[in-house]
């Protein structure tokens, strides 16, 4: 096949036309182009790393010359189509269920279909549509999200899809947080957007005065040591002691940070069949979760990012749940029969909730 010559600048303009259209079509919000160049953000992830700030995410230091320079990922590319999808069902009263100790936290991307698979099929639909305009040349595309060492947020800032909030998400003027990030890597010189940099965060710091654990530190930046999410979901050891009782009744991720953000205020709700919360995920309560064999917790959360989990991380985490809660009689028995059978790391976090219920029962 002949090499991709070098288009005229309507032609160009009409493909990425194309590619919008087809990207609207698919359920996503925006789609906006940017090129490779990352240097400039390469300074700020290395002393990221530098700082211990990615805890035990080894991979996060891994592969870095190809974070930083998207050609070691596809040979040719040129271009990053970066597309967003907004994910929050309406109806899943994420501040009602952080009030009721009683209730299981889930974070509201991981209700639904895992999104990995939702959005790198369509973004993939997408780029076969410019595959298909540009033949009989020799279009070459990658389709990734969140599956490779990519820095995403760095290019939707890049491509003008908004800012880095305080809390290190990339906030949009209209569409607030709370939406997926996905990219196709292109070798077709489409035309880039513009960043826009502006920062619509001013001296609002009501994500870092709500953050449970005091994960938010300057610089717009995370410490995932602290982060609620990297300790539920990432993180494979005992949850530090000092910070357990600020989890509350989150048992996968946190989004304290974006729920209290104002920017969030008026984002649009997601109509996306495949988010809206299975098996009645929304409305559980800690105590039926923690019930679950290993069997049907599996079978509960298949196709769901909750399978990021383990089963000794899932019943760690809701042991320290159960631990903040109230001392029902029905949890004490539950917390004591799993202890039976459970692993070390679980068995040490049970320990540790029939004391917390225990110190509980004694105040009543």
């Amino acid at each position: 096949m002949a090499e991709i010559p070098a288009f005229e600048p309507a032609m160009l303009q009409q493909l990425k036309m194309l590619v919008a259209d087809a990207a609207a079509e698919l359920g996503f919000d925006a789609i906006r182009v940017t090129d490779i160049d990352l240097s400039a953000h390469a300074q700020r992830y290395h002393a990221w790393l530098d700082a211990g700030h990615h805890g035990s995410m080894s991979y996060l230091a891994e592969n870095v010359d190809k974070r930083l320079h998207p050609e070691l990922l596809l040979e040719g590319a040129c271009r990053v189509i970066v597309a967003r999808m907004p994910y929050l069902h309406g109806g899943t009263e994420p501040l009602q269920v952080l009030q009721d100790a009683n209730r299981a936290y889930i974070s509201r991307y991981a209700l639904g279909r895992d999104y990995h698979k939702v959005l790198r099929r369509r973004l993939a639909r997408v780029a076969d549509r410019l595959n298909a305009a540009v033949q009989p040349f020799d279009h070459r595309y990658r389709a990734f999200t969140d599956s490779a060492p990519v820095l995403e947020k760095a290019m939707a800032v890049k491509a003008g899809h908004g800012w880095v909030g305080r809390h290190s998400l990339v906030l949009n003027e209209a569409s607030g947080s709370w939406f997926f990030l996905g990219e196709v890597y292109t070798n077709v010189p489409l035309p880039v957007d513009a960043a826009d940099g502006d920062d619509r965060c001013g001296a609002c710091r009501a994500c870092v005065q709500v953050c449970p654990t005091n994960a938010i530190i300057e610089g717009r930046t995370i410490d995932a040591r602290r982060c609620i999410s990297y300790l539920t979901i990432e993180s494979r050891d005992p949850i530090p002691e000092a910070l357990r009782q600020a989890l509350g009744n989150r048992i996968f991720g946190c989004d304290d940070c974006q729920l209290y953000c104002p920017w969030n205020r008026s984002a649009p709700a997601s109509e996306e069949p495949d988010f809206r919360p299975r098996d009645h995920l929304a409305e559980a309560t800690l105590l039926d979760l923690f019930k679950l064999s290993e069997a049907q917790f599996l079978d509960r959360t298949e196709g769901t990012p909750l399978r990021r989990l383990n089963y000794d991380q899932w019943q760690r985490n809701l042991a320290v749940a159960l631990g903040n809660g109230p001392p029902h009689v029905a949890v004490i028995d539950a917390l004591r029969e799993r202890l039976l059978s459970a692993s070390p790391l679980v068995a040490e976090h049970i320990r540790w909730a029939l004391d917390q219920l225990g110190l509980k029962n004694a105040s009543r």
